[in-house]
């Protein structure tokens, strides 16, 4: 869509920030995303410094008809912060987090990342459950549950919301907290996007100071014994204990990794970490007593810029002896290039203390989750890439709920995205009725307004 010179005029006057069209010299940049297999090209860029620029940037969209794109971190796999031929709002530069070390507080703008977070928070050995990649924005963990290192004994993101303030699709400011507003503060904690620009989130903080935390890496040949082990151990695991198990292929070879954070008394971690540091003859083992910040840069290096990425999940229902045949038989016998992953991430301990319905994320019963993923740089290897990850989804499918987690979701179908937001979605299309009628805000895995084709 073509926006004329006079209206675009007009929005440039309205912002503080900066604002990007096609032909100019930061453009392609601007547009660029997580996944680089998105290649769409907005008709604008509102890059907003403030509140105020977010509201005006929602109110010319409304004028204009233009479709809307929010972007915090980018990190969306599918990549809903950027849009064809319409406005992307960019809170790339609102990144400012404020902490409160005696109420245990923090306020981060919305284009804030958790990497810029825990700095902040880390300070006064503070943080709260976030992402695992440094470079994911807090906005989209957030507002689609956000499972992190310490969802066991903080539980997710979206449990340790407080209030957030919301530009709604009419350009109203609206603060959401459990004394305000209390149906959408519901509906913003998994219900991803669907409901506005969220310009500022308030969250509770925790003490984690230095944690028990690194990798153990074991060859193949021991990955049955030890993911038998891990099922077991982990399930009885306390709280303060989050471990993921993958299935990896990378430049250094195949392994069976496993990935720590123990967030409470060393002394107490290491003994119960020493039943999997005793397992086999793992080569690799590289766990110790770090930062927290040291924890969650563990996967920095292998997310890098630039990379295309293909990902299939699901919640585990049956982690069985014949589950753990089929991801190996799998695995070994299609082994892939350079970079792949079938992670089975940690859940359950304060996760699961949260009843279904007092949240919009509802999977709370799952003890864990798996991720399938595919990176690699070549465009001519997508197609390849792409249908072993589907290949891969197809072995381990039978073992796993019909859910799945709104932030790992792909371009699967209205049906899956309705099996995401499981038993809330018709609780989430009757509020999205009330705060975006005409589903302004479409650009994720939408929820429609209740009685509505928008």
């Amino acid at each position: 869509m073509t926006v004329n010179i006079s209206s675009i005029r007009q929005l440039r006057e309205r912002l503080q920030g900066q604002l990007f069209q096609p032909g100019t010299d930061e453009y392609d940049d601007a547009r660029k995303v997580f996944n680089a297999m998105i290649d769409r090209r907005p008709a604008l860029i509102a890059r907003c410094v403030d509140v105020a620029d977010a509201i005006a940037a929602v109110h010319f969209a409304r004028e204009m008809d233009l479709p809307i794109a929010v972007r915090g971190g980018g990190h969306s796999v599918i990549g809903s912060a950027v849009c064809d031929e319409g406005l992307v709002i960019d809170l790339s530069e609102m990144t400012d987090v404020q902490v409160d070390p005696i109420t245990r507080t923090a306020h981060a703008a919305g284009g804030t990342t958790w990497g810029g977070f825990d700095r902040a928070t880390q300070a006064y050995d503070l943080a709260t459950t976030g992402g695992i990649v440094p470079s994911t924005g807090v906005g989209g963990l957030t507002l689609g549950g956000g499972i992190g290192h310490l969802n066991r004994k903080f539980g997710l993101a979206c449990d340790n919301l407080l209030s957030a303030d919301v530009v709604t699709a009419d350009g109203r400011l609206v603060t959401a907290s459990a004394n305000e507003n209390e149906d959408l503060f519901w509906g913003l904690r998994g219900g991803g996007g669907n409901f506005g620009v969220v310009t500022s989130f308030e969250y509770q903080l925790h003490p984690v100071g230095p944690v028990l935390g690194g990798e153990i890496i074991f060859p193949l040949d021991q990955a049955k014994t030890a993911l038998r082990f891990y099922r077991d151990w982990s399930t009885d695991a306390p709280d303060e204990l989050r471990v993921d198990a993958a299935l990896v292929s990378t430049l250094d070879g195949p392994g069976l990794s496993f990935e720590v954070c123990y967030c409470g008394e060393i002394d107490t971690g290491e003994k119960v970490l020493r039943p999997l540091r005793q397992l086999g003859s793992p080569r690799l083992d590289t766990i110790d007593s770090v930062p927290y910040e040291t924890v969650q840069n563990l996967l920095t290096d292998v997310f890098q810029p630039g990379m295309r990425h293909y990902w299939k999940s699901g919640f585990v229902r049956e982690f069985s002896d014949d589950f753990i045949e089929a991801l190996l038989d799998f695995f070994v016998a299609d082994m892939p290039a350079p970079f792949a992953a079938i992670a089975i991430e940690h859940l359950g301990g304060a996760v699961s203390r949260v009843g279904a319905w007092d949240t919009a994320f509802g999977h709370r019963q799952a003890q864990h989750s798996v991720l399938i993923l595919r990176m690699w740089q070549n465009p001519a290897d997508s197609d390849a890439n792409i249908q072993w990850g589907r290949k891969c989804y197809s072995v381990v499918e039978p073992f796993l709920e019909s859910g799945a987690y709104v932030n790992y979701l792909g371009e699967e179908g209205e049906a899956r995205v309705r099996s995401a937001y499981g038993a809330n979605y018709e609780r989430l299309a009757a509020l999205k009725s009330k705060y975006d009628p005409t589903n302004v805000f479409r650009f994720n895995q939408n929820i429609k307004p209740a009685s509505s084709t928008a």
